[in-house]
């Protein structure tokens, strides 16, 4: 039964986001989105509630408890980010905004971003573990609550073992390939404020000039022509 639940939660949470995703980006009605994505948490607390009844119906705490306790800590910890995610190319693809940010891969911006998603795992874990703790004190003495206490360990060994993957992208910090780094930091003509300075000068000269075509050199700075020799108007005749 307990198994079944989690299938039914899952599923329902994946048509809740499509759902709300479609009338929020498709049906253009933001609001209905909204209340549909809304329901997401309601499953996790019919899951709970589930579990609960089927421990205080005489149930023997099994894995199957544990699992759908890990499943509700999941969602809570990560799955914000799974619907922020996908509503963020939902908006490209349907309502015209730029594709989304990709994560970043080197250096240490990938260090924090590994560590914001493990900062979900420590929330996933603290909540699967809290509520593991409460079927144990909720079951008591009536029963064997050997294999809930055995999930909890487990949730804190997958939580650490997380924690030293994202610890080793700051230890470690991974680089980007030459070729990369350095086409990166090429800057296209059209940008020339990105330029360095000495680069710049000679940019906003071409610009200056008529048409984009580089000034006359005997033309002064301003695209003025300059003064002659012996101080006259500049008007081109001797």
């Amino acid at each position: 039964m307990i198994v079944t639940m989690i299938v039914v939660c899952e599923v329902g949470f994946w048509v809740l986001l499509a759902a709300g995703l479609g009338a929020r980006y498709v049906l253009r009605m933001p609001r209905l989105g909204a209340g549909l994505l809304l329901c997401e948490p309601l499953l996790e607390i019919l899951l709970l509630v589930v579990s609960a009844i089927d421990l205080k119906n005489g149930a023997e705490p099994s894995w199957r408890h544990g699992l759908a306790a890990i499943y509700i800590g999941y969602t809570v910890g990560h799955g914000h980010r799974t619907v922020k995610w996908l509503d963020g190319h939902a908006a490209h693809r349907f309502g015209g905004a730029p594709p989304p940010a990709k994560p970043p891969r080197y250096g240490m911006a990938r260090a924090r971003h590994e560590g914001a998603i493990w900062l979900g795992s420590l929330v996933a874990g603290s909540v699967a573990s809290a509520l593991l703790l409460a079927a144990v004190w909720y079951v008591g003495d009536a029963g064997d609550t050997s294999k809930l206490e055995a999930s909890i360990a487990g949730v804190w060994r997958a939580v650490g073992i997380h924690g030293l993957i994202a610890l080793s992208y700051s230890v470690w910090p991974k680089k980007a390939p030459e070729g990369e780094s350095e086409k990166a930091s090429a800057l296209p003509a059209r940008d020339p404020e990105h330029v360095p300075d000495l680069l710049a000068g000679h940019a906003r000269e071409d610009a200056a000039a008529p048409g984009g075509e580089r000034p006359d050199p005997r033309q002064g700075s301003a695209g003025r022509p300059s003064q002659g020799l012996s101080g006259g108007s500049g008007s081109g005749r001797p």
